[in-house]
């Protein structure tokens, strides 16, 4: 992923009223970071876990644990290609929701 892209998308991260209304709403699986994820993965198809912990900040280990707590109620997803693993959005109703609640225009 290039350089400035990383940066933009770490810019909205940072004051992003939708990410913290879908946290809000969602209650346990809306940890401010695991929204975080699901913001990234909607504006990216895949990304490794160490794309996504450069970008918001936090360590692999952090960003790991909160991607297996999204797989386990299958908001995300993943494969594996060659060494690396490739997580997505989940494509079931629930992760649809969620990617309509961050994407939405803001208010």
């Amino acid at each position: 992923m290039q350089m400035r892209k990383k940066k933009v998308l770490r810019d909205e991260l940072q004051d992003n009223k939708k990410i913290e209304a879908c946290a809000e709403r969602f209650g346990t699986t809306g940890d401010l970071t695991r929204m975080r994820i699901c913001y990234l993965l909607c504006h990216h198809p895949e990304l490794t876990v160490s794309e996504m912990a450069e970008i918001i900040g936090l360590p692999i280990s952090t960003v790991s644990h909160s991607l297996k707590k999204l797989k386990e109620i299958q908001v995300v997803e993943n494969r594996r290609q060659a060494k690396q693993v490739l997580y997505s959005l989940g494509k079931n109703k629930f992760a649809s929701i969620i990617k309509s609640q961050l994407l939405e225009n803001n208010e």
